[in-house]
């Protein structure tokens, strides 16, 4: 990036719910010689968010485009070194734009948690970007920064002891408090469309090692595709049903976002040269409690999730759906927002036999204002930071570490490890 640019960062997305609260977590807390520009379609849209930012913000450009306008993309990414963007479904809205990124040397991040554009950027950009420099870094939010800065943690705590890599290792939702958004639920509706009438775009959504950038090296159980699940009940099935834990004598279920995190944390495994372990294995769980009320939380939440995404996966069943569900661009009042909590611990039995735990939690909305506080300082760290030198499609820990670490831990974020004797 020796050209010179007009921008230091661009939120892409601004008007849109998530998109306003990064802006005003980044009006109030970035630094005031980082040039940030907003971009949206819509001009009096973009004006009335700046208006509602304050001084700081007073003297932000507002830049107006189509995310599906491929000249008027590559003109963005070529004038900005950073962009951030909320503007999704990412499999429909967003590949003009990390394509323009990744070929001008933009560093980038969003907030998708969508398998098939993850898999698409990384089989059409990721040489594009090893070229040019450009750090293109997916999920950046809840998906899928908690899980990936967690499990990186936790492997380093390892390694610093002396016991080995990471073995089995789940991550337990010990405390989730918060909404799940409109575009959330619009990325799911595209996807469900999407892999429903094209089986190769299924067998990938089904894949637990979808992500990875070296298929045939990932553990030898593991190395092969299952068949696509006929349905999510299937799938369900196949993956962690409602079910006790006998160490902590508390019920677990199936965690909602588990099958795209997941990918995520393997796919830092392997982009460190397999440096949490060749044998290491992933999943995550949703705890429900202790005894009978556990026991009927964790079944009404894998039925829950069973019918949700078996939903989606119909038409007529997704457009009765449709009437309930929050719209993109919908969220909650602040009141409910400021409710908000996480508290998420990743176990590991290390190769050595010892036991590890890690812990990352915050007091937000984990959706909303959680999420804008991940993705601002995302974008800050990409814009500021003195990150390591190379480009690709990267992961939050592999791109960010320890960097992004300490920027949400300034903000209320906490990351511990501890091993248990």
């Amino acid at each position: 990036m020796t050209s010179p640019r007009d921008h230091d960062l661009v939120l892409f997305g601004a008007t849109g719910f998530v998109g306003r609260l990064t802006a005003f977590h980044l009006a109030e807390h970035a630094p005031a010689d980082v040039r940030i520009a907003l971009a949206g379609r819509n001009r009096a849209k973009l004006e009335a968010v700046r208006a509602e930012l304050g001084s700081a913000a007073a003297e932000w450009p507002v830049l107006v485009l189509d995310a599906t306008d491929a000249d008027a993309v590559a003109d963005l990414a070529s004038a900005t070194r950073v962009v951030v963007t909320t503007v999704g479904p990412y499999e429909k809205y967003g590949k003009p734009l990390v394509a323009a990124c990744a070929a001008a040397g933009t560093h980038y991040c969003d907030l998708t948690g969508e398998v098939l554009f993850h898999r698409d950027t990384i089989d059409t950009q990721q040489d594009v970007a090893a070229a040019s420099g450009a750090k293109i870094v997916p999920s950046c939010g809840f998906d899928s920064v908690p899980s990936d800065l967690a499990v990186m943690v936790l492997a380093e705590a390892v390694r610093e002891a002396g016991e080995g890599e990471l073995g089995e290792t789940l991550l337990h939702v010990r405390s989730l408090r918060g909404g799940v958004s409109g575009g959330t639920i619009d990325s799911m509706r595209q996807q469900a469309i999407i892999a429903g009438s094209d089986p190769a775009k299924r067998r990938a959504v089904g894949d637990p090692h979808g992500l990875s950038p070296a298929r045939s090296e990932e553990p030898p159980s593991r190395n092969k595709p299952s068949a696509a699940p006929k349905n999510v009940l299937e799938k369900v099935a196949r993956n962690v049903p409602a079910r006790l834990d006998p160490v902590t004598g508390r019920w677990v279920a199936p965690f909602f976002m588990a099958s795209y995190n997941t990918r995520v944390v393997r796919r830092s495994n392997a982009l460190t040269n397999w440096s949490y372990g060749r044998d290491f294995r992933y999943d995550e769980v949703m705890d429900t409690g202790k005894g009978p009320r556990g026991a009927v939380m964790a079944g009404v939440t894998t039925a829950a999730l069973a019918g949700l995404f078996t939903g989606m996966s119909f038409g007529p069943t997704r457009t009765l759906l449709d009437k309930v569900l929050p719209e993109p661009g919908e969220g909650p009042s602040e009141e409910s927002m400021a409710k908000g909590r996480f508290v998420m611990e990743v176990v590991t039995t290390t190769t050595t036999g010892a036991e590890f735990r890690s812990t990352v939690s915050a007091d937000y909305d984990p959706g909303y204002s959680g999420t804008a506080v991940m993705l601002g300082q995302a974008g800050l760290s990409l814009a500021q930071d003195d990150l390591p030198a190379g480009g690709g499609v990267l992961t939050p820990s592999t791109a960010l570490g320890h960097h992004l670490v300490r920027r949400l831990e300034e903000f209320g974020f906490t990351f511990s490890t501890r091993r248990v004797h």
